[in-house]
Formats: C-alpha cells, structure tokens, sequence
C-alpha cells in the first residue's frame, strides 16, 4: 500500500524542484528553535546533515540529543539521522552515512532522495505534518 495522509507535493508528478520546495518549506517548519539548522539549500543544514537530524529528533525527541547535532561532524549528524529514520520512521536504508558526507557538499539528488524518503515514511506513520506534535 501508499503512503497515507496529506503529502499533496509527493503525490503530483515533479521533478527535483518540486521535491526541493517540500523539503524546504517542510524541514523549515519542523526545525524552527533549533539551534545551527537554517533550512536553505544542500550546501547548508540539508548538506550537513543538521535539517535530517532537527526533522527527526522534532518527531522522536527521545531517540537521540538534538543538542548534540554538531555543524562540523557530517558524518555523526547523518549516521545518528539515518540510523533514527530506520529505526523509529521505518525508512528503507537508501543511502550510507559515505554517500552524504563523503565529499564537500553531498550531491543534490542524494539529499532530496532520501528527504522525500523520510517525508513518505512519516506520512506512512501518519506522522508527515509541518506542526509539531
């Protein structure tokens, strides 16, 4: 079965544009008050690994230290989101911690990918919604 529950931006055929502005709009909402995470583009807290990180520690708080998320350690930013998604979010393991942090900037399909990946899961978990809980 699909996803259920309102991921309107998901359901239209688009491209990675149209994947970017969910994400964007999204991410921003969730992670409003933390610190560091400024959701803009892969090169910022997307690239860093500190949006994916804010985004899940706003649906599963206990799972890890969101105070924790560091701007400069890509790799314990997504290795602690990535191990959280599929544990607690019931996410597919897509990508490994090296395909995100294993140069400067992780390329761009790789964030949007796995983004709308943990956006269809949460919203399979009845979870997807902009407004904390």
């Amino acid at each position: 079965g699909g996803a259920k529950g309102p991921a309107p931006h998901l359901r239209r055929v688009g491209g990675t544009a149209t994947v970017k502005a969910m994400l964007l709009e999204w991410g921003g909402a969730r992670t409003r008050g933390y610190q560091h995470v400024e959701v803009g583009g892969v090169s910022g807290s997307w690239g860093s690994g500190l949006a994916f990180g804010g985004v899940l520690h706003s649906f599963f708080p206990d799972a890890f230290d969101g105070g924790g998320l560091d701007p400069g350690d890509r790799r314990h930013n997504f290795g602690g989101a990535f191990a959280t998604a599929e544990e607690r979010g019931g996410c597919a393991p897509l990508l490994e911690v090296e395909d995100m942090g294993g140069g400067p900037v992780p390329a761009a399909k790789c964030v949007y990918t796995w983004g709308g990946e943990l956006y269809r899961c949460l919203v399979a978990m009845g979870r997807g919604g902009t407004k904390k809980r």
